[in-house]
Order: structure tokens, then sequence, then C-alpha cells
């Protein structure tokens, strides 16, 4: 059993997939900082001061002791946190199918260059040439 796993994780397809997976991780991360240090911000600004992190529609307040403690956090629909995640998944959906659409730009410029000329055809005068003497032997 243990070759088996181990034949299956070596093989190439698990391994970009690891990869990828790791790097995709990566760029969620720099894209969710975009998204939300460098974009948001002004957007929010434009909109009148917003900080679409705390934006939310309160269900139920926190409740609070006389001390000032939280005995329960309030329920809220946080819908500002709802809107930079769509953000975030237009910002990554962009970028990959720029990737996507370059990647296959360059199989189809690959596919032009290797396909091989066709052979080239008789000339105009070779086949008039041809019926010529075709005819000549019918005769």
């Amino acid at each position: 059993m243990w070759k088996e796993f181990k034949a299956f994780i070596m093989k190439g397809n698990v391994l970009e997939l690891a990869v990828a997976v790791i790097v995709a991780g990566a760029f969620k991360a720099i894209v969710t900082s975009f998204t939300n240090d460098v974009l948001m911000p002004p957007i929010g600004l434009a909109l009148g001061d917003v900080d679409f992190s705390q934006l939310a529609i309160t269900l139920q307040e926190a409740q609070m002791n006389d001390a000032g403690e939280v005995l329960k956090e309030a329920v809220q629909i946080r819908y500002g946190a709802f809107i930079q995640t769509i953000v975030d998944f237009l910002i990554i959906a962009f970028i990959i199918f720029m990737l996507l659409r370059t990647y296959n730009k360059m199989q189809a410029k690959k596919e032009e260059e290797a396909a091989p000329a066709p052979p080239p055809g008789p000339t105009q005068e070779e086949l008039l040439t041809e019926i010529r003497d075709l005819l000549k032997q019918n005769q």
C-alpha cells in the first residue's frame, strides 16, 4: 500500500496540483491585501467615507453586563465583508482569465509554427500540359 501511495504522490499531476494550491493560497493573500488595503479605501472614501469591512445589518444587539463586558455577541449580517469577498473573486477571476487567454494564444502560435506546410501542388502550366497530353492520347 505504501508503494502505491508513493507512486500516486510522485505522479506529475499530483505534484503540479500541490504547487498550484500553494501558489493560489499565496496569491489569494496578495489579492485580499490589494482589495482591503489599496482598492476598497478609495472606493469607500468616494462613497462618503464608508469602511466596507464594518458594513453590517444588526439583527440583535450585543448583550453586556454592568461592567461593560460582552455576555453575548451581536448577531449581524456582515454584507461589507461579502462585498470585499466578491471584489477579491472578480480580481482573481480576471487575472486567471488573462493568464488563460495568454496561454491559449501562445498554444495557437506553437500549433501554427509546428504545422507542416502542405506539399506544393502542380502549377497551372503543369496541369495544362497534363490535360493536353491526355487529350492527345484520347484522339
